[in-house]
């Protein structure tokens, strides 16, 4: 038999994963005010690991209160670039002047998965990974974002590794599970050590 766990996103591909990995999964986004609360975390000086987890935890409890004794996942991811946090782009010309900043450069991508049961944290994870990008020119940037507008205004960072994205980098450090939102190899081996899980 399954597991059941409800998934407090409404993120397709995280979703997806946890399908492929043989778990019934019901999806119930969370609504938090994420812009409001990650202002205020930076405010407080939060360091973007704490923001990314904050973020996963508040989205986790509040799902989990509505729906007592199940399994209930939060997630978030966070970009960092220099001590900058970046957000899920508000319109094409934030995507290009995003992309324009992470060209040519290294940056963090902060993937935080809380699981929770009746409002209680059971277990958290954030994942760290390093991706180096490509120098891109304005001319680049501006078709891709053009081609891509309505995928990527759904993804920090402006990319998803799962489509046209993976053509922006040139190096990886780190779980690409994670750069999909989703650490799922922490995740599944949490749910074996529970014994939820057999192989």
């Amino acid at each position: 038999m399954s597991l059941s766990l409800i998934l407090a996103s409404q993120s397709a591909i995280r979703a997806q994963l946890l399908r492929n990995a043989g778990l019934v999964v019901e999806t119930r986004p969370a609504r938090i005010d994420e812009e409001m609360i990650r202002h205020a975390l930076e405010a407080e000086g939060a360091n973007p690991r704490d923001v990314a987890d904050t973020l996963a935890e508040m989205k986790a409890a509040k799902v989990s209160a509505a729906n007592p004794g199940v399994l209930t996942l939060g997630a978030d991811q966070v970009l960092e670039l220099k001590g900058r946090i970046f957000a899920k782009p508000e319109s094409p010309e934030e995507a290009a002047e995003q992309l324009r900043a992470l060209s040519g450069r290294t940056h963090r991508l902060l993937s935080a998965l809380v699981a929770m049961r009746d409002g209680r944290p059971l277990w958290r994870h954030v994942a760290e990974v390093r991706l180096t990008m490509h120098p891109l020119s304005d001319e680049f940037i501006a078709d891709y974002v053009a081609r891509n507008w309505d995928s990527i205004r759904h993804a920090v960072g402006c990319y998803k590794l799962e489509e046209e994205g993976v053509r922006l980098f040139s190096g990886l450090e780190g779980d690409y599970f994670a750069v999909l939102g989703l650490p799922l190899i922490e995740f599944l081996n949490w749910l074996r050590a529970r014994g939820e899980l057999t192989t």
